[in-house]
């Protein structure tokens, strides 16, 4: 459910033209972190009446959808809930995997919805795929890369605003693949898992984990266009 992809940065030599707006996109995101938390720990309170484990409920929307070869895995640690397109597996942590909430519903339904998308060639998870990888290495070296552009050479700074650029991308692309797999969720979950009066909060706990990939992409976005001024003054 939630990415991981968060990047820290270097904040050295004051704010600058683009740190304030780098500051909001900050706590704009540790807002959204205690708003997905708070959503979540809420409605894992609420018991779903119809009983079903988050378990249950990925199994039943994967057959309903063809989806028998997908396996359904628990995974430890909290929000740590993902679908693995490489195993094709859905891995829901243990609040989720065991849980009978509606919390435990809407996020094991969530990552059906990437295994779905996943089955149907959606373009953006297919984007998002590719890029992944080159992100991930990316958020190993990026940072590195720039302190050394400091210190030793702009060339190098440059090299570390590409990398930066890739983890920029992947947030991006990020997003319509998330909002897309909530919409899925919530349509799986109307249709015989949980009651209509029950969808409201389903629906809170999605938006919620949504803001969290929204904040993130802000502090990217933001990170990105302050390490471009930097970027520019060391030229001047």
């Amino acid at each position: 459910m939630y990415n991981g992809y968060y990047y820290g940065g270097y904040y050295g030599g004051g704010l600058g033209a683009w740190g304030l707006p780098l500051m909001i996109a900050i706590m704009i995101s540790l807002y959204a972190q205690f708003k997905v938390s708070s959503a979540f720990n809420k409605y894992l309170r609420v018991p779903s009446r119809n009983g079903y484990s988050g378990r249950e409920v990925a199994r039943f929307i994967l057959d309903r959808n063809g989806l028998y070869d997908v396996a359904v895995e628990p995974i430890g640690g909290n929000l740590t809930d993902h679908y693995d397109p490489r195993k094709r597996v859905v891995r829901l942590s243990r609040n989720v995997y065991d849980g009978r909430s509606l919390a435990s519903v809407a996020v094991a339904a969530h990552e059906v919805g990437h295994a779905i998308q996943h089955s149907e060639g959606y373009f953006p998870l297919i984007i998002r795929n590719n890029i992944a990888p080159i992100a991930s290495f990316s958020s190993r070296f990026v940072w590195i890369l720039i302190l050394m552009g400091f210190v030793i050479s702009p060339f190098l700074l440059d090299v570390g605003i590409m990398l930066y650029l890739a983890i920029v991308l992947f947030q991006v692309v990020t997003l319509p693949v998330e909002f897309n797999a909530s919409r899925r969720a919530l349509l799986q979950l109307e249709n015989g898992i949980v009651y209509s009066d029950e969808i409201e909060g389903s629906k809170k706990v999605l938006q919620a984990a949504a803001l969290t990939y929204v904040a993130a992409t802000l502090v990217a976005i933001a990170q990105l266009l302050r390490l471009l001024s930097i970027s520019g003054r060391r030229r001047d």
